[in-house]
């Protein structure tokens, strides 16, 4: 068991728990935490994660979520979660974490249990997705954590017992240099050939005078004349950002905000149910959030992406960051704190 030595802080054995997209990059937002201590992350195999895997000791598991019966994909979905559930089970077993940090979703599911069943220590994050109604994978995984966290006001009547944190903040500084570069990105996880065919009705009819580059995901539409790659690690994709006038993406957390924190001029087009395009809409409550915040444009076909391509250039780009500070330091004090006093959950770990 790690305890104290010497006034020295203690360092757990921690999980960092998500599945690819916008659920991991919230964990990597909150590396001073996690950093101090001797840990590991449980993904699913995207670009992303193999960028993580170069810095830290990482372990992939299979994707599989509740939305795919939804979707009509009931078999996939159940063999996705057998897979799940025994490669989960090796990596637990293996690392025998004391605590595990998740930001969701359905992939870790399998690994928040089988290290509760042997003993860890779990806190929960709510998606920054959600802001009126809490997740599947909360609604279940949440039953298992011993601290939630959400990052809405609006769900702590859902969960009266989980800390809040709002970390969205719109910066003023002034924006970065930027290219006549349109950069087009369907997020790590699911192809979505809508949005990518709209971006290239409007190149090919002149509409979008700047040059184009789009991330289609695996097996996505590939149109010709534009520059299209599948996917992209995370420090490539983060160098298209940073020239990158206008950003076109999906409404996942992760594509916003990283656009957001680049000055970009951002339109976002939600991932409907409806056109089976993702296991349900909050896709389009996070956007109408971020609307409403004056943030992003929304465009739901290639005539609506044609006006919110207009309105965003036409008014000041807004640059913004999601400050995780207060929450860290709500996790910084359930991990034991800096100063050397056994406490949280590291007094757990020292007496358990």
């Amino acid at each position: 068991m790690i305890g104290f030595s010497g006034g020295a802080r203690s360092r757990l054995r921690i999980c960092l728990a998500a599945s690819g997209g916008g659920h991991v990059r919230q964990l990597l937002d909150l590396e001073r935490v996690w950093s101090a201590h001797d840990h590991f992350f449980i993904t699913e195999d995207t670009a992303l994660a193999h960028s993580i895997a170069g810095a830290h000791r990482t372990y992939f598991i299979p994707h599989f979520a509740l939305g795919q019966a939804r979707l009509g994909r009931p078999l996939r979905m159940l063999t996705g979660a057998i897979r799940s559930l025994f490669a989960s089970a090796r990596v637990v077993i293996r690392e025998r974490p004391q605590v595990v940090i998740t930001t969701g979703a359905g992939a870790v599911f399998f690994v928040v249990l089988w290290a509760r069943l042997l003993g860890a220590r779990v806190i929960l994050i709510e998606s920054f997705a959600r802001f009126s109604n809490v997740s599947a994978f909360a609604r279940i995984a949440g039953r298992l954590a011993h601290h939630r966290i959400v990052q809405s006001a609006g769900l702590s009547a859902l969960w009266p017992d989980a800390a809040v944190f709002d970390p969205l903040r719109i910066l003023d500084e002034e924006r970065p240099s930027k290219s006549p570069l349109l950069f087009a990105t369907v997020g790590a996880t699911l192809p979505f050939d809508r949005l990518v065919a709209a971006v290239a009705e409007l190149k090919a009819n002149g509409a979008i005078t700047e040059t184009v580059f789009v991330q289609t995901g695996e097996g996505g539409l590939a149109p010709d004349g534009i520059e299209t790659v599948e996917t992209l690690p995370f420090e490539a994709m983060l160098e298209r950002l940073r020239r990158s006038d206008i950003v076109v993406c999906h409404g996942g957390t992760g594509s916003m905000i990283t656009a957001l924190r680049m000055g970009c001029r951002v339109v976002v087009m939600p991932r409907q149910f409806e056109l089976g395009e993702h296991y349900d809409n909050h896709q389009s409550e996070i956007t109408q959030a971020f609307v409403e915040r004056g943030l992003i444009a929304v465009a739901n076909s290639a005539d609506e992406l044609s006006v919110a391509l207009a309105t965003v250039r036409a008014r000041p780009a807004l640059t913004s960051t999601t400050d995780l500070s207060a929450m860290m330091d709500h996790l910084d004090a359930l991990l034991g704190g800096a100063s050397g006093e056994p406490r949280g959950l590291a007094a757990e770990a020292v007496s358990g």
